[in-house]
């Protein structure tokens, strides 16, 4: 195969691959061994790792050519596109010249389906095995598993990627069935329920057998498309709730819809979802992941969808205002996580310093809280920003017109650097 046909599909590939948002990963601490190729590090994919540092991923579909006609997928087989397909090797020799290019540190491996699940995933289980057993490469894997693809596989998978997941694709079972009625949710829950038994069983051997083989070092995740059907904020962080419950997932990921494709059954081609919308979702599950913070909370009947004005923490507080102000100096670990503007470093921070002394407003500010939203929330050993008089409207517009005013004194001064 000559050098501009595999340019060529992978340009088709990589295009086609950029709608699946799931592949930022951490967790996998696979190390190098016996001098080979690359070392997994704790983000890919153009992301960025806990310490800043910008990581990248090789992301292509192995084929675009699919037996499914979902709707919302510009790969559907309805679809008038130009169709490629890589072979095993060729996916292999992209990822080691990448790699030695320093272009990548890792791979994201997805697919359309040809002819059946097993027959597809066992092709992306090959390519990984070839890169760990004969090229001994220790960079970062993380494989898209195809629903309906048998145990033996997903077993198999596990034990050569990093990473593995299955798209729910649509944030409850209805949707699935309006945009994709060939697709089977089963299909896609059993295999999750497989690998979370897998990896659990797989953790508990390497906690008694050091040289125990790692499976799926950095767990599975899953990806739903919000706004191509009409569920609420509140169905879809119930949907992601469950499966952080019940699969032992590391990360739902919220892909904002796409026009990309006209059909009667979606949004109008100029009907796209805001990049605000996916912002809020990303913040409420952080609530739900890290704050302690239960779905019912952050949404409920009578506000079935996130404030897109402010961040979901803010608006229940404002909700909430009978629960504050907080004595900082008193007030337990999980109600200082429900500060607006307060994260969770800088409460664990405040709990160690204030075993040394009361603290007061600079040396909040000096841990790094937010003072402009959390002194409508908090009491401190200070009375200097206290404002107790206000109504939630009141604090919300104060700080939208505070995050505004930021926003125009940062945009001037970078301006006058020109």
């Amino acid at each position: 195969m000559n050098a501009e046909r595999i340019t060529e599909k992978l340009n088709i590939l990589a295009d086609a691959a950029k709608y699946d948002v799931s592949c930022a990963s951490s967790g996998s601490k696979r190390k190098n061994q016996n001098k080979g190729l690359g070392n997994a590090s704790n983000g890919i994919c153009h992301t960025y790792t806990e310490d800043g540092r910008c990581v990248s991923l090789l992301k292509i579909l192995l084929t675009n050519h699919c037996i499914f006609d979902c709707a919302y997928c510009v790969s559907r087989k309805s679809n008038d596109i130009k169709r490629a397909a890589f072979t095993v090797q060729e996916v292999v020799d992209l990822t080691i010249n990448f790699y030695r290019r320093n272009y990548i540190e890792g791979l994201f491996l997805s697919s359309g389906i040809f002819y059946n699940a097993d027959y597809t995933m066992e092709r992306l289980v090959r390519i990984a095995k070839k890169l760990r057993t004969e090229h001994n490469f220790n960079g970062y894997i993380h494989l898209k598993s195809i629903p309906g693809a048998s145990d033996e596989l997903m077993q198999e998978a596990g034990l050569y990627a990093d990473r593995l997941s299955v798209n729910l694709e649509m944030p409850t079972e209805e949707g699935l069935k309006l945009l994709a009625p060939e697709k089977n949710r089963h299909d896609m829950i059993q295999p999750m329920g497989f690998l979370k038994n897998e990896i659990i069983k797989r953790t508990e051997e390497k906690s008694l057998f050091k040289k125990a083989p790692a499976f799926a070092p950095a767990g599975q995740s899953t990806q739903v498309i919000v706004g191509a059907t009409p569920e609420t904020d509140k169905q879809v962080l119930h949907t992601a709730n469950h499966f952080y419950k019940n699969f032992n997932l590391k990360r739902v990921y919220y892909s904002g819809y796409v026009p990309v494709i006209s059909d009667n059954r979606l949004p109008a081609l100029n009907t796209s979802v805001p990049m605000v919308r996916e912002n809020r979702l990303y913040q409420a599950d952080w609530l739900m992941r890290f704050y302690g913070f239960q779905v019912n909370e952050i949404v409920d009947e009578q506000n079935p969808h996130l404030d897109l004005d402010i961040d979901p923490k803010l608006g229940w507080a404002l909700r909430n205002l009978n629960a504050f102000p907080i004595d900082i100096n008193k007030a337990d670990l999980q109600l200082i996580l429900r500060v607006p503007g307060i994260g969770v470093q800088s409460a664990q921070k405040i709990v160690s310093a204030r075993q040394f002394g009361k603290l007061d407003w600079e040396q909040l500010k000096k841990i790094g809280i937010a003072v402009n939203r959390a002194k409508y929330f908090i009491t401190c050993n200070s009375r200097q920003f206290e404002r107790r008089d206000l109504a939630g409207t009141a604090i919300k517009q104060y700080i939208l017109s505070q995050s505004q005013s930021k926003y125009i004194k940062t945009a001037t001064t970078q301006l006058n650097l020109f």
